[in-house]
């Protein structure tokens, strides 16, 4: 896993990489990135599957928030991500939500 945050200068918005190793998720098919910031729909940021296995995407966010987000797996595995600013409980599960704080 791994989360790349690239500032933009004269804008308040920053420029977010994700990837996910394929020794990460498997052999999943479809990875989407859910969060407050796409209120929480599984079509709005679906990742790239590279030919190696992994998997990335670009996704700008204003920056001076903090963002709640989680990767959905095939439509049925939840995933937060280790490199997120931190981890928070969600409000629905007994799980909890990865946060980024730009």
């Amino acid at each position: 896993m791994s989360i790349k945050k690239q500032v933009l200068k004269n804008k308040n918005v920053a420029k977010i990489t994700f990837n996910l190793n394929k020794e990460e998720v498997g052999t999943a098919e479809k990875i989407a990135i859910l969060g407050d910031f796409n209120n929480w729909n599984p079509e709005s940021n679906q990742m790239e599957k590279l030919k190696n296995g992994n998997f990335k995407t670009l996704i700008e966010l204003e920056t001076g928030k903090e963002y709640q987000f989680r990767y959905l797996i095939d439509n049925q595995n939840w995933l937060n991500d280790i490199e997120a600013d931190k981890l928070v409980e969600n409000n629905i599960t007994s799980d909890s939500n990865a946060v980024l704080i730009l």
